[in-house]
């Protein structure tokens, strides 16, 4: 124990003089709704040689680059916006010496290949003229897998429970697609998720974790799938049960495509309780969510849950938890503000009922949580984003050889 505390104290006094040297990490997350690039500084560890986080950057830009498929050009230039940002914050004499990537989402994988692949080929060409360290895997659309695996990495190790026997669930919802990642604890599950089980390498040990990326089941993806229900794939001009009465022609853009988006209309409803049929647009949801929860994550109830992305900024949005201080929330406490939503007439948020109603579903009856179930929701943790590009930066860091 002294040795490891004197190691701390050593360590801390060489970073507070400039001793230690530094090595940074840049990833650009090139996601459905936006992209976002995020720098890292790290230091090695005096008494482990394990990386620490000093500092980051992160900024982000609308709309993703998905929204340029038919202009990969001005798609790069967003890109290149970010980059910019990334070369003020890391000193010149570092740039050859830092490692750039660039990992591409949902929106990306919904895209036809043939755009997708114009869009990432821009891509490298600015790269190319970066002066940042890269190689041929450094603009890609990442795996659904490595997603899950590094936000899961993320949380835990901002959490400092990489090296404890159990660490916390990450649930990740984004655009098109959410991520679900838990460490298996009994052994007997590997069998059953064989397909879904990866040995994660951490700080001192190796764990089996069950990943999936749900494709599909992103907020935006349920949006468009709800929304489009039971018309003909060219409408755009739709109504829907999960969006008030009161909201006439509200644009939604999905996959490029602009949406023009109505309550529904109903003989029931008058101009003074202008409310929606909160069973059936639940019933609408659960149509759309069931099915594609496959596999069903049976044992993810046994683990302390952490959720983020729309997860959090829902819960913000609708006044569930502080801006500020994040919170822990029950599961049923979405269903029931998806409730109080949908019996308002709010036309600043127009499709607050159905993105409620949406995440109540997907915990508690895709992912079988019990409404008793309490999730943590985080933006930040130690003033560090909840990103999976923390764990794709660290990844990098200590498994490529060339920043050994």
């Amino acid at each position: 124990m002294l040795l490891v505390v004197f190691g701390f104290y050593v360590d801390h006094i060489l970073f507070s003089f400039g001793f230690q040297d530094q090595q940074y990490a840049v990833v650009i997350d090139a996601g459905s709704t936006g992209s976002r690039v995020l720098c890292y500084k790290f230091h090695k560890n005096f008494s482990n040689g394990k990386l620490v986080l000093d500092d980051e950057l992160f900024k982000e830009r609308k709309p993703g680059l998905s929204s340029f498929a038919d202009n990969p050009t001005k798609g790069a230039h967003s890109i290149k916006l970010l980059l910019d940002e990334a070369k003020a914050f890391i000193p010149r004499n570092k740039w050859s010496d830092t490692p750039l990537v660039l990992k591409a989402t949902a929106g990306l994988r919904l895209l036809p290949a043939k755009k997708a692949e114009h869009l990432l080929a821009a891509v490298r060409d600015l790269f190319a003229k970066s002066e940042f360290s890269i190689d041929e895997t450094a603009v890609e659309i990442m795996d659904g897998t490595d997603e899950g695996i590094f936000s899961w990495f993320t949380v835990n190790f901002l959490l400092k429970k990489l090296s404890h026997s159990t660490q916390a669930a990450a649930l990740d919802l984004g655009g098109g697609s959410t991520q679900v990642t838990f460490s298996t604890t009994d052994p007997q599950q590997v069998p059953t998720y064989e397909k879904y089980i990866h040995t994660v390498h951490t700080l001192n040990k190796d764990v089996n974790v069950f990943t999936n990326s749900y494709l599909g089941l992103g907020l935006m993806a349920g949006r468009h799938a709800v929304f489009t229900k039971g018309y003909k794939p060219n409408d755009v001009v739709l109504e829907s049960e999960c969006v008030n009465p009161i909201i006439k022609n509200k644009t939604f853009i999905y996959a490029n495509v602009k949406y023009d988006i109505s309550g529904e209309s109903s003989s029931s409803l008058t101009e003074e309780n202008p409310i929606v049929n909160f069973d059936k647009c639940l019933n609408s949801v659960k149509s759309i969510v069931i099915p594609l929860v496959r596999p069903k994550p049976l044992t993810l109830k046994q683990n302390t849950i952490a959720a983020f992305s729309y997860y959090f900024e829902r819960a913000i949005e609708s006044g569930l938890i502080d801006p500020f201080e994040g919170g822990e929330i029950l599961i049923k406490d979405y269903r029931q503000k998806a409730k109080e939503v949908c019996a308002t007439a709010n036309a600043d948020q127009p499709f607050m009922c159905f993105d409620l109603t949406f995440i109540s579903t997907l915990l508690h009856e895709g992912f079988g949580l019990s409404e008793t179930k309490k999730v943590k929701l985080y933006k930040k943790i130690d003033n560090h984003e909840i990103s999976w590009a923390l764990g794709c930066a660290y990844n990098i860091l200590t498994s490529d050889e060339r920043f050994k």
